[in-house]
């Protein structure tokens, strides 16, 4: 199916439409998510991005279950890539956002989650499973910029955090081993 990635798990997000007429994508954006806080390994994030986040299965969530949010991908501590919305749709993952003077960048995006904080640095194999999809998505949207969350939506967001290291994500594009 167009816009699904081969070889990849799936578990499909209702939360996305359609991209405008004639707008491509052009930007890749990364973003980093922990459901609870600081916690990883549980179903939060997958049960948020697929709406059946369980307000009572703890208190952090009382406040976000209703919310309706995706992203293109997640990946998990472990590296476990996870494609939730079809590249070809917009998913909801950037919210209030602007890059080189143009608004709404879910329209013209893809959004990559990392399992991840502010507090805590990522893992080798979270950064080797990027980097294998950026290659990817590279050989179908040639060109795209490749930015963090906090920097098409400053002041509103931190993703993906301090912690992020750039530079070991672009030793990872060189050298595949």
């Amino acid at each position: 199916m167009k816009g699904w990635l081969r070889g990849v798990k799936r578990i499909a997000s209702p939360n996305f439409d359609a991209r405008p007429a004639g707008v491509g994508v052009s930007l890749i954006v990364i973003h980093a998510i922990s459901l609870p806080p600081d916690q990883f390994g549980g179903p939060g994030v997958i049960g948020l991005f697929t709406n059946r986040l369980d307000p009572a299965a703890h208190p952090y969530y009382a406040n976000i279950h209703h919310l309706r949010v995706s992203s293109h991908f997640f990946i998990r501590r472990d590296g476990e890539l996870i494609q939730l919305v079809a590249t070809t749709a917009r998913a909801w993952h950037a919210g209030v956002s602007q890059w080189r003077g143009r608004e709404r960048c879910n329209d013209f995006s893809i959004g990559i989650e990392l399992e991840g904080c502010d507090s805590l640095p990522f893992e080798a194999r979270q950064y080797l499973a990027l980097a294998d999809l950026l290659r990817r998505l590279e050989r179908h949207y040639p060109g795209c910029e490749i930015v963090g969350h906090a920097e098409i939506a400053p002041g509103r967001k931190t993703d993906p955090g301090p912690f992020f290291d750039w530079s070991r994500l672009a030793q990872c594009e060189i050298s595949p081993d």
